[in-house]
């Protein structure tokens, strides 16, 4: 099966992936931000009982490359999504 290609924008919704798929798709995702220049981005998970959330903080908590993240405003998703800073391309 070959990859399908997405084209890279600063939000992600994880509604369609499975959850053992998160974790290397967060990784590669912010990854792939962080080379298309963005500042920040918005991975949409969902608000169900939060499970989906809390996976996707734990994997930005280990990620060198984010400065910090919070809750979507209200008109964003609020505790649906969450918003990420990304450091910049090349600085520590």
């Amino acid at each position: 099966m070959k990859p399908v290609r997405i084209p890279i924008e600063d939000v992600i919704d994880l509604h369609t992936f499975q959850p053992r798929e998160l974790a290397p798709l967060i990784e590669d995702y912010i990854e792939a931000c962080m080379h298309a220049g963005f500042s920040s981005v918005r991975i949409i998970h969902g608000k169900g009982r939060g499970i989906q959330k809390q996976r996707v903080r734990e994997v930005l908590r280990g990620n060198p490359h984010v400065l910090s993240f919070h809750d979507a405003p209200l008109e964003a998703g609020g505790w649906g999504a969450t918003i990420v800073a990304l450091s910049r391309k090349g600085a520590p």
